[in-house]
């Protein structure tokens, strides 16, 4: 059988780390196999429908190179892709769980499901279940008659579909990570599979979803695993428990203590972003930082979140998309969380954008150096690139790393300057400023050339005057080689920019 593996995502809000890892190794999987990748969009709970989070989500696939090859966008021989167009055809199966006993109509208000929660809790702290010990107490079709039920439907009573989890049953699955996971039927409760609004639930929808549209693998983060049990019942209720899918139960992403999953207050707290795009929530207008706005390279980014619990058994860490395809296995997916590092994260994107032309790197770094109100021309781009790139860990990175290049800057570490300033330096300076505009070979060469000669006929050791002109050039103490500098941003500016610095510098 073919391969088949899905993330069906809930269009609620931004794409977190968890889920781009989700997406990812969905996509290795099936890349491996030669199988097929699809995106289903479980949006039956339209209380925390979110408009505008489904188009986010599939341009946060596009922006990670992870395209599937159905989806709501694509379409494919199993559509509709949302489940929201699939409605219809749940009922059936709901209806039929009913018919064989494994479900059953539920009429309780919500102040007859609160009074119960209540009343019949085992302890202060914790609120009673909907489950074997409760269900014949309750407004259901257990506890009425055939005939008071059919009545209370056709009058349009609001009413919910149940499963009805059986007794002191051991439910067990096969985790192709975890191996043999059992549960104790009497932890389940008995969950609603369709509400009154008709819509179903996730637990009805994707049992019936995988099987019509013959789901072989399910990839889903840890966090679900509560819920496997009342799966496994559905797939065997309804019949298809030879068609159920392999189960691949992935560990979480730890915050980076360890301590608990990774969330978006941490991200807030320790100043990093958790989701691969910016999110604007609609309801606050709050913008939460993007993996891409911040300045990461997809590449960087997939590559990062694909050794956040896998391995290839071997110490390399940086690998293509083919690589990663070629190398991936569950059974090299680790069982624990694991813990997020956002400093290795920056590692990766370094690696990155040293192994990125200096032609792509121009085009990427441009929106981030355009941002600051600087427009530079490709050449002057091209130029500066290859000069700051190893000192680039973000793609933002390339205008605070050469914002000089771009505009003149403010001599903010003037004081730098002034603390061994002199007579002599002054001379030196106005002296080589004035013989800039004599050089015909506007190299890097030339002008250190230049540069010493001058030094020397004054009197003055190189390494006195060096951070002063780096200053003059740049604002601080920092940047590429000064004279590559000067070379770039050319002889007038050069001249200018030292020129304005001793008068800075004598007022």
């Amino acid at each position: 059988m073919k391969v088949r593996v899905r993330f069906a995502p809930s269009p609620t809000g931004g794409l977190h780390l968890g889920g781009v890892r989700t997406i990812l190794y969905n996509y290795l999987f099936a890349h491996h196999h030669g199988g097929e990748f699809v995106i289903r969009i479980e949006d039956t709970d339209r209380n925390r429908f979110v408009e505008g989070a489904e188009q986010y989500i599939m341009e946060c696939l596009t922006w990670c190179g992870l395209e599937p090859d159905e989806s709501p966008v694509k379409g494919g021989p199993f559509a509709p892709y949302r489940q929201s167009e699939r409605k219809d055809l749940y009922r059936q199966y709901a209806d039929q769980l009913v018919a064989s006993g494994h479900a059953y109509y539920a009429f309780d208000t919500p102040e007859e499901l609160e009074n119960m929660r209540k009343e019949h809790r085992k302890d202060e702290y914790s609120a009673a279940q909907y489950d074997s010990r409760t269900r014949l107490l309750m407004r259901n079709s257990l506890t009425l008659s055939a005939e008071e039920t059919q009545q209370l439907i056709a009058d349009g009573t609001p009413h919910v579909i149940r499963i009805k989890i059986p007794e002191n049953t051991t439910v067990t699955l096969t985790d192709m990570i975890r191996g043999e996971v059992s549960f104790d039927s009497s932890l389940v409760d008995d969950k609603v599979l369709m509400k009154a609004d008709g819509m179903p639930t996730y637990h009805l929808a994707v049992v019936v979803d995988d099987c019509l549209m013959e789901i072989t693998h399910a990839f889903r983060g840890e966090e679900w695993l509560p819920s496997a049990p009342i799966h496994v019942l559905l797939w065997e209720y309804l019949g298809w428990k030879d068609k159920m899918p392999q189960w691949v139960h992935l560990p979480l992403i730890l915050k980076p203590d360890g301590n608990g999953k990774l969330s978006k207050r941490d991200g807030d707290r320790l100043g990093f972003p958790v989701f691969a795009m910016n999110w604007t929530d609609p309801k606050t207008g709050d913008v939460n930082m993007g993996f891409k706005e911040m300045g990461f390279l997809p590449q960087a980014f997939v590559n990062m979140l694909a050794v956040l619990g896998w391995n290839d058994g071997t110490e390399q860490e940086v690998m293509s998309m083919d690589e990663l395809i070629s190398k991936f296995s569950i059974d090299r997916v680790h069982k624990g969380g694991a813990k997020f590092d956002f400093e290795k994260a920056k590692w990766f994107n370094h690696q990155y954008i040293q192994q990125t032309d200096d032609a792509t790197l121009a085009a990427l770094s441009r929106p981030f150096i355009e941002a600051n109100g600087v427009n530079p021309g490709e050449e002057l781009l091209l130029k500066v690139i290859p000069l700051i790139k190893d000192r680039c860990t973000l793609l933002s990175d390339f205008w605070t790393q050469g914002h000089f290049f771009f505009a003149t800057p403010e001599l903010k570490e003037k004081a730098a300057i002034t603390a061994k300033w002199n007579d002599t330096k002054v001379q030196f300076f106005t002296e080589w400023a004035a013989s800039l505009t004599n050089i015909t070979d506007w190299t890097e060469q030339a002008l250190e050339e230049s540069f010493n000669e001058l030094a020397a006929t004054i009197g003055l050791k190189k390494g006195e005057v060096m951070l002063p002109l780096r200053i003059m050039l740049v604002g601080g103490k920092y940047g590429p080689g000064v004279f590559a500098i000067a070379e770039v941003i050319g002889m007038e500016e050069t001249v200018k920019r030292v020129n304005s610095a001793l008068v800075e510098i004598a007022g």
